[in-house]
Formats: C-alpha cells, structure tokens, sequence
C-alpha cells in the first residue's frame, strides 16, 4: 500500500522558526536515512490530520513529493504530540530504501466468534496487540491476520505460529532463544 504526500522545503529552523509554522496551519517534518542528507519540510496541518485518521498509514509506504525538491518514499518513524491537545507537533520519516526497517505492526485477529474454545465456554484473552517486524520497505504489512478460528480451550498460540508474509521477519524470533517465543493470544480452561 503507498500513499502520496505533498511536503514543502523548510529554509528556518528552530523553535521559533517550527512555532511559526504551526501558527500558519503547517507541521514541521524531516525525512533521513538511506545515507543521504537530512531534509527539513513543512505539511499542511489539515492534510495530516485527516492522514492519521487511518492508523495503517504508519505501516505504509509514503511517497512525499517535495516541492523544489526530490519525491522520497519513506515510512512514519516517529511522531511528537501536544501533551494536552494531542495534535501533531512534528513527523519523522525515514527513507525506505533497499535497507531493513523495524516496526510495530498491529495484530487483526480474526475467527474469535468460531473458535471453539470460546464456544466451549473458556475465555479468549489478546496478550499482544502488535509485534515487531523487520522487512524492507516493499515488503511492510500493514496489519498481521491472525486466525483463531481453531483454537481449543486451554491452548494459546505464539510468535512462531504466525503466518508471516514473505520477506518479513519477527524481530523477537531473531534472537535464537525460545523464551523470546511469547504467546500472542490464549483461550483459558471453561468453568463447569
């Protein structure tokens, strides 16, 4: 999935210099990596907020076409936030190039209506919500399905069940050291 972005180059910089922006209905951003020069830009406020509506869009391929300058495809690395208002202070995005990222993508789990542990009565807890992944840019996910349409009561299911899509690897289960190997969902024992 890859979305288009519309970012301008940003000649100040500073505080002064990103509290004016914000004043004029813009957010200050850099893009890095890739071993290029850090470039400083500026999105529009509403443009962004409406962006962040949708929660894929930090597990998604951003192509940012920067006026007077070059297009960067790039992914959302990190975001700052008004304490109180929660609204967008400042975007990091980092260049998705041919090298490895590390992310968080969220878990979909799907199939807990059928399962028949739940059927049976037991209690379906989500240990983990998202799991991190390293891939390349291309290869990023948006969210992981994990289906528990088939999970028994008293059985839980754990990193190294998961399907992954090609080209993506959990980062815990790089280490080579089964307690890494965590449960990710579990359906406990129904009550007589």
């Amino acid at each position: 999935m890859s979305q288009n972005w519309t970012a301008s180059i940003r000649t100040e910089e500073g505080k002064g210099a990103s509290r004016r922006l914000r004043h004029a209905n813009k957010i200050p951003a850099i893009i890095y990596g890739a071993g290029k020069e850090a470039v400083s830009v500026a999105l529009t406020a509403n443009f962004v907020k409406h962006a962040f509506e949708d929660v894929s869009v930090f597990n998604t391929v951003l192509t940012i076409d920067v006026e007077g300058g070059n297009t960067e495809t790039c992914v959302v690395k990190d975001v700052q936030r008004h304490p109180a208002t929660g609204d967008v202070f400042h975007i990091d995005f980092q260049r998705a190039a041919d090298n490895v990222l590390v992310k968080k993508v969220p878990l979909n789990f799907v199939g807990k209506e059928v399962a028949p542990g739940v059927k049976a009565g037991g209690m379906i807890s989500f240990l983990q919500s998202t799991v991190e992944v390293s891939c390349v840019a291309k290869d990023l996910p948006t969210e992981i399905k994990v289906d528990v349409s088939k999970m028994e009561a008293g059985s839980s299911l754990r990193l190294s069940e998961l399907i992954m899509p090609e080209g993506v690897r959990i980062t815990a289960l790089s280490h080579g050291n089964t307690d890494y190997d965590q449960a990710v969902v579990n359906i406990g024992k129904a009550k007589r």
